[in-house]
């Protein structure tokens, strides 16, 4: 065989073997679809202050695992102990305010009595001086005399009783639904509310991750000091959308993360995104922007799958794990191909 024919054959089993390899890459796209975006995520608390304050302990270390309700730092309780002593004072405050207001709608009640008993006698007196005067037996000075003391004494009596009301106006509702009482519980319950605060606890089991707090600092309320790492794990991963054709909820994949090249992990599909960033849009009053590109073929189209594994390995799983996941297909053919060619790039990640 002449050179120029070896070459020819080369040339032809080169061609051969690409289209060979294209037809797979087709026919795998479609039967045996595999992505390498993917990765592992936990949800991140960020751990803020309720109240602002001085640092005075740090209960936990980096990277330290913590269970719900555990103490993760401490701040300087005193402001807020002084806060809670004054609070405690108000509430006495207003007993006795209420107390005194009890004691002045008493004599108030009794002013009221007493002038009503007056305005009853000078009632009565000038009755009496009226049928004297029809007699002919008083005069009419009297008369305007006895009705002059008739009115002032009704004064008098109107000016008690709005004192009275008044009164009982300022000291309210009788028992525990004072306005007072009320005012002063509440800011007794604010007090002890925040002199919690000072101890600030993990609100879920997780690791205290990237920890930079340490006692001094100060910190304000609604700032985020710490982080923590939830300890439950979503495994995502992006798929081109024509690969989800016929996946749903409960399909089987591989999972091989880059950390343990080789290893494959059964997993479960959680669920699939309604959809993704780009078709959402702000009702800003913009006009639309449409799409612009040169290029004859797009990009596709990606959606992301969750996926459920295994909790033994979820525990050894640190967040951003990269990973390669692998749908199963329908078949054992199939399937072990598919097992084939995720770890063959399983492996390649580990190289590069």
């Amino acid at each position: 065989m002449t050179p120029d024919q070896q070459f020819t054959r080369l040339v032809k089993l080169s061609i051969v073997g690409f289209m060979l390899l294209f037809g797979y890459f087709i026919f795998a796209d479609l039967k045996m679809p595999i992505t390498t975006e993917a990765m592992a995520t936990r949800m991140i608390t960020q751990v803020a202050p309720q109240i602002s304050g001085r640092v005075v302990g740090v209960a936990v270390t980096n990277n330290q695992q913590v269970k719900q309700g555990q103490l993760l730092f401490n701040l300087d309780p005193k402001p807020y102990q002084l806060a809670l002593e004054q609070a405690n004072l108000s509430l006495e405050q207003a007993k006795q305010d209420n107390a005194e207001l009890d004691a002045a709608i008493e004599v108030a009640r009794a002013d009221v009595n007493t002038k009503t008993t007056t305005y009853q006698l000078k009632q009565r007196e000038a009755k009496r001086l009226q049928s004297l005067y029809d007699n002919h037996s008083v005069s009419q000075q009297a008369i305007d005399q006895a009705q002059t003391e008739v009115k002032s004494s009704l004064s008098q009596l109107l000016a008690a009783k709005a004192q009275l009301a008044k009164s009982q106006t300022l000291r309210g509702e009788l028992g525990q639904d004072n306005l007072r009482l009320r005012q002063a519980k509440n800011n007794l319950d604010k007090a002890k509310l925040n002199l919690s605060y000072t101890q600030v606890r993990a609100e879920q089991d997780g690791i205290v991750t990237n920890l930079q707090l340490a006692s001094g600092n100060m910190v304000n309320n609604g700032t985020a000091v710490m982080a923590l790492v939830l300890n439950d794990v979503d495994v995502i991963a992006d798929f081109r959308e024509k690969s989800l054709r016929h996946v749903i909820p409960g399909s089987i994949a591989l999972v091989a993360f880059d950390g343990q090249p080789g290893n494959l992990y059964q997993a479960e599909v959680n669920s699939i995104d309604a959809g993704v960033s780009t078709a959402q849009f702000a009702a800003d009053g913009s006009l639309a922007t449409p799409t612009e590109s040169t290029r004859w073929v797009r990009d596709a189209q990606r959606f992301r799958l969750h996926l459920n594994l295994d909790p033994q390995l979820i525990a050894q799983l640190p967040a951003g794990a990269k990973a390669t996941v692998q749908l199963q297909p329908q078949g054992t053919l199939l399937q072990f191909f598919a097992k084939l060619q995720i770890k063959l790039i399983s492996l390649l990640h580990f190289i590069y």
